[in-house]
């Protein structure tokens, strides 16, 4: 997996995680991937520091994925298992509403994609699950 920092053309800023180089420009052309706070699917790569891990700060960077991710879920709403649905009505919508995170097969992921739905796929389990 590879993260990029990607920017939309809102000057929104966002983490997203590919499976190579190829798969992000692969989306990009395809305009698969929106920004999750305005749905803008115009993005390019960020300006990014390079990520050097010394062995003393895992727990720092494991506290900055947590503070990120709480951030994520405090402007977002969790749909559960009905993801799928949601996102799609969601991209039926005139007007940008609030973004929403939930769960989805790898299979029902990919048609989203297909679909011209811009989803990403989150790099923990969400805190509000009572089994996460």
């Amino acid at each position: 997996m590879i993260v990029f920092d990607l920017q939309c053309s809102k000057a929104h800023v966002f983490e997203a995680w590919f499976g190579s180089s190829a798969d992000h420009e692969r989306q990009t052309a395809a305009g698969m991937i929106a920004c999750p706070v305005c749905g803008d699917t115009q993005t390019a790569k960020a300006v990014m520091a390079p990520a050097v891990a010394a062995k003393g700060n895992r727990s720092d960077a494991a506290a900055k994925l947590l503070a990120a991710q709480r951030q994520m879920e405090a402007v977002s709403d969790y749909v559960g298992d009905n993801f799928v649905a949601e996102a799609r009505a969601r991209h039926e919508q005139a007007t940008p509403s609030r973004p929403i995170y939930g769960e989805a097969t790898i299979a029902d992921a990919r048609a989203l994609l297909d679909d011209g739905i811009g989803i990403l796929p989150l790099p923990f389990k969400p805190l509000v699950r009572s089994d996460a």
